[in-house]
C-alpha cells in the first residue's frame, strides 16, 4: 500500500489479518468495520477529483508541472519532421493552395475526432497504452502492445535521422560550408573536379559520398560508417538522458526543444521573404490547381498526412494524456494542438518554398547565363541571324524576360533544326516544379539554398539544430509510447528500462548506419509503420465506440469535462470517422500492391538515383515488419478467448467507489475475464481492474454493469456487499 498523506494510519496495536473481505462478512455494524479498515480516505469533495480507478497508485503517478508543459510535449511529439519536409512536397504536388481544403476537411474528419479521443481515454484511465486498452476490453488488449511495437520500430529508424542531422550539425561550423564546392582529385599529373561530384552537385556528392558513404544496393552493406555511428550513439545517449526520468526530465527540455523550431522558421521565414525569388516560390506553392483536388490520390494522401502528423496510434498522445488531472479539458487540448500542428505545417510550407524560390532564382540566372552565351556563338558562327534578335536586348545584362523572349523568336523562326541548337527554356516554374522531400529537401535542396545565404553556417547551424529540435520532441513521445505501458503494466523501474530500451535500440540501429544503411531506414518508414498504425487506430474507434459504448464515453467526457460534448463527435467517432479509416485502409494497401515494392539506389558511376527492387530476403523482412506490428493483437484475442492463461493463480484487487472513497480487498476473479493483471497480489496490482460481475446499483437490483460510470464511480457497491448506509462509505 502506498504511503499517502490522505490515508490515516492504523490505530490497532495488534496486527491487523483480516482482510477489507473479512472484515466486511463479519457480523459487526458497517460502521466498525470501516473504523477497522485499511484504507479511509479524506472525503472532502475537492479531493475527491483524483480519486477513481487506480487511486491507490495515483499519488505514485507522475504530473505535468504546468498545462504549458504538456501542451508543448503533445505540440512536440505531433509536429515533426514530416512537417517540415512531407507536407510542403504534399502541397505543391496535389494542388498547391487547393491541396489545405481536403486537408483541413479530413482534419476535422478523422484528425480531431481521433486525437480527442486518444487524449480522453488516456486522461480517463490515467495508464498507458497496454493499460487503456485492457481496461477497456482485455481481449482487445493487443492494440497497447501494437502501438508499442510501432513505436519501436519507428523509433529505430527516426533517431538515425537525428544522426544524421547531428553529423550535418557539427559541420557547419566553418566558412565556406563542406558542401559549398565539389572537392579537387589530385594526381601525380594534374588536379581535376571528382567525377561523382561534377555529375552531380556538391551538396548530391557530399549527401551521398561524405555523409552516407552509400553502397550501390541494399546487399552490399559495406561495413559501418563509424562518423555516423558516433552521431546515431549521440543521438540515443541525448534521448536516454532526456527520458531517464520520465516527463520530469523530458518536461523540462520540452520548452526549449518545441519553442526553438519556432523561433527558427520565423526566422527563416523573414529572411527568405527578403531574398530574390522568394515570393514566386510562394506565388508557385499556393496558386490552387483546382482539377488536382478531384483526384482520389489526393484525398488518400491528406488522409494518410492527417493520420501521421498528430502521431495517432503510436500510444504517445495517451501516454501523455494519462500525466493529467481528470478534469483537465481534454477537448481544447484536442483542438489546439491540432490547429498548432496544421499552422505549423503552412508556416513550414511558406519557408521551404520561399528558400526553394530564392534557390529557383539563382539556378535560373545561371542557365540564363549560360544560354545567353550559347546564342552569342550562334550568331559568331552564322547559325542565327542577328535580325531575329530584338535591337534592345543586351547580352551582357540580360534579364530573364530578355532572354525568354528571345527564346521564343529563335524557336519560331529555326522550328525545324531548333533542338539541334541545344537552347533551354529558363522558367523558374520548371524548377520549382521538381518536387522534393524527405531527405532529398532537407539535406539536398534546403543546404544547397543555404549556400547562397550570407553568413551560411550561421543559418545551416540554426538549421540543423531545428531538424534535432523536431526529431528529439517526436522522439520523446515515441520513447514515451513505449515506456509508459510497460512500467504502468509490469511495474518495472523506468530508469532501468529506459537505458535497456535505448542499449538494445542503439545496437539493432547499426543496421541503418552501414553504407546501405539509408535504404533500410527507407524500408522501415514504408512498411513498418503504415498498414499497422490504421489497423490500430481502426481497432480503436471500434473499442471505444462498439465494447466501450460511445453513450457511456460519452457520460463520461460529461463527467471529465463538466460539459456534454457536441453531438458531432458522437456521429465521427460511430459512423463517419470508422468508415473514412476503413476506406483509408483499402486504398493504402491496393496502393501497396500496384507500387513495385523497392527503393532507390545511388549509383556511384552515374551519379543518378536508380530503382531497384528489392530481393527476397529484402521482402521477407518487408513483410515480417507489418506483420510482428500488428500480430500481438491476435495472440492477445486468442490468448484471452480461449483462456489459455490460468487466472486462478492469483489474487486480484477489486475496488469499489462511493463519494470518493476507496476500498480495496483481494478477490479471485477466476472467472472474471476482464481482469488485466494476473497473479498480482494487492500491493502489486499496477491498475485497478474492473470485471463485469463485482458492480451492481446501489438500490440493490441485482443488474449487472460493466464498470462505474461518472467521475468518481458514485452509486455502485461491490455485488457480493450488503446494502449499506450511504453514510457508511
Amino acid at each position: 500500500m502506498p504511503k499517502n498523506s490522505k490515508v490515516v494510519k492504523r490505530e490497532l496495536d495488534d496486527e491487523v489479518i483480516e482482510s477489507v473481505k473479512d472484515l466486511l462478512s463479519n457480523e459487526d455494524s458497517s460502521e466498525d468495520a470501516f473504523k477497522k479498515s485499511e484504507l479511509m480516505v479524506d472525503d472532502q469533495e475537492e479531493k475527491d477529483a483524483d480519486v477513481e480507478e487506480g487511486s491507490d497508485v495515483e499519488d505514485e503517478r507522475p504530473a505535468w508541472n504546468s498545462k504549458l508543459q504538456y501542451i508543448l510535449a503533445q505540440v512536440g511529439f505531433s509536429v515533426g519532421l514530416g512537417n517540415v519536409w512531407r507536407f510542403p512536397y504534399l502541397c505543391q504536388k496535389n494542388g498547391g493552395g487547393a491541396y489545405l481544403v481536403p486537408y483541413l476537411i479530413l482534419l476535422l474528419i478523422i484528425g480531431i475526432p481521433l486525437f480527442f479521443l486518444e487524449l480522453a481515454v488516456g486522461q480517463r484511465i490515467r495508464r498507458g497504452s497496454i493499460g487503456v486498452w485492457n481496461y477497456i476490453s482485455p481481449k482487445l488488449g493487443g492494440i497497447g502492445f501494437a502501438s508499442c511495437v510501432v513505436c519501436f520500430f519507428v523509433a529505430l529508424y527516426y533517431n538515425v535521422i537525428i544522426g544524421w542531422s547531428l553529423f550535418y550539425f557539427s559541420q557547419s561550423f566553418q566558412h565556406p560550408l563542406p558542401w559549398d564546392q565539389c572537392p579537387l582529385v589530385k594526381n601525380t599529373s594534374h588536379t581535376f573536379v571528382e567525377p561523382e561530384c561534377e555529375k552531380s552537385s556538391a551538396t548530391t556528392y557530399y549527401w551521398y559520398r561524405e555523409a552516407l558513404n552509400i553502397s550501390s544496393s541494399l546487399s552490399e552493406s559495406g561495413g559501418l560508417n563509424w562518423k555516423m555511428t558516433v552521431c546515431l550513439l549521440a543521438a540515443w545517449v541525448m534521448v536516454c538522458l532526456a527520458m531517464i526520468k520520465g516527463i520530469q526530465s523530458s518536461g523540462k527540455i520540452m520548452y526549449f526543444s518545441s519553442l526553438f523550431p519556432y523561433v527558427v522558421l520565423l526566422c527563416f521565414l523573414i529572411r527568405g521573404l527578403l531574398l530574390d525569388g522568394s515570393v514566386d516560390g510562394i506565388r508557385h506553392m499556393f496558386t490552387p490547381k483546382l482539377e488536382i483536388m478531384l483526384e482520389p490520390k489526393v484525398w488518400r494522401e491528406a488522409a494518410t498526412q492527417v493520420f501521421f502528423a498528430l502521431g495517432l496510434g503510436f500510444g504517445g498522445v495517451i501516454a501523455f494524456s494519462s500525466y493529467n488531472k481528470r478534469d483537465n479539458n481534454c477537448h481544447f487540448d484536442a483542438v489546439l494542438v491540432s490547429f498548432i500542428n496544421f499552422f505549423t505545417s503552412v508556416l513550414a510550407t511558406l519557408v521551404v518554398f520561399a528558400v526553394l524560390g530564392f534557390k529557383a532564382n539563382i539556378i535560373n540566372e545561371k542557365c540564363v547565363i549560360q544560354n545567353s552565351e550559347k546564342i552569342l556563338k550562334l550568331l559568331k558562327i552564322g547559325n542565327l541571324s542577328q535580325d531575329m534578335i530584338p535591337h534592345h536586348i543586351n547580352f551582357s545584362s540580360i534579364t530573364a524576360e530578355d532572354y525568354n523572349l528571345v527564346y521564343d523568336i529563335i524557336q519560331k523562326v529555326k522550328e525545324e533544326e531548333f533542338d539541334s541548337l541545344g537552347l533551354k527554356s529558363c522558367q523558374i516554374e520548371d524548377e520549382l516544379n521538381k518536387a522534393v522531400q524527405g531527405t532529398g529537401l532537407a539535406f539536398i535542396a534546403f543546404t544547397e539554398a543555404m549556400t547562397h545565404f550570407p553568413a551560411s553556417p550561421f543559418w545551416s547551424v540554426m538549421f540543423f539544430l531545428m531538424l534535432v529540435n523536431l526529431g528529439l520532441g517526436s522522439m520523446f513521445g515515441t520513447i514515451e509510447g513505449i515506456i509508459t505501458p510497460i512500467v504502468d503494466t509490469f511495474k518495472i523501474r523506468k530508469e532501468i528500462l529506459t537505458v535497456i530500451c535505448c542499449l538494445v535500440a542503439f545496437f539493432i540501429g547499426l543496421i541503418f548506419v552501414q553504407r546501405s544503411g539509408n535504404y533500410f531506414v527507407t524500408m522501415f518508414d514504408d512498411y513498418s509503420a503504415t498498414l499497422p498504425l490504421l489497423i490500430v487506430v481502426i481497432l480503436e474507434n471500434i473499442a471505444v465506440t462498439r465494447i466501450y459504448g460511445v453513450d457511456k464515453f460519452m457520460e463520461d467526457l460529461k463527467d471529465m469535462l463538466g460539459f456534454s460534448p457536441s453531438q458531432y463527435y458522437y456521429y465521427m467517432w460511430k459512423y463517419v470517422s470508422p468508415l473514412v479509416l476503413l476506406c483509408l485502409l483499402v486504398a493504402s494497401v491496393v496502393q501497396m500492391g500496384l507500387s513495385p515494392p523497392g527503393y532507390s539506389a545511388w549509383i556511384e558511376d552515374t551519379a543518378t538515383e536508380e530503382f531497384h527492387s528489392y530481393p527476397t530476403w529484402g521482402m521477407i523482412v518487408c513483410i515480417s515488419l507489418m506483420v510482428l506490428a500488428i500480430l500481438p493483437v491476435p495472440i492477445v484475442f486468442v490468448v484471452r478467448r480461449c483462456n489459455l492463461i490460468d487466472d486462478s493463480s492469483g489474487s486480484l484487487a477489486s475496488v469499489s467507489y462511493k463519494r470518493g472513497r476507496i476500498i480495496k480487498e483481494p478477490v479471485n476473479l477466476e472467472g472474471d475475464n476482464t481482469s488485466l493483471i494476473h497473479g498480482k497480489s494487492p500491493s502489486e496490482v499496477p491498475s485497478p481492474n474492473f470485471g463485469k460481475n463485482i458492480y451492481r446499483k446501489q438500490t440493490g437490483s441485482p443488474t449487472l454493469d460493466t464498470a462505474p460510470n461518472g467521475r468518481y464511480g458514485i452509486g455502485y457497491l461491490m455485488a457480493d456487499m450488503p446494502d449499506m448506509p450511504e453514510s457508511d462509505l
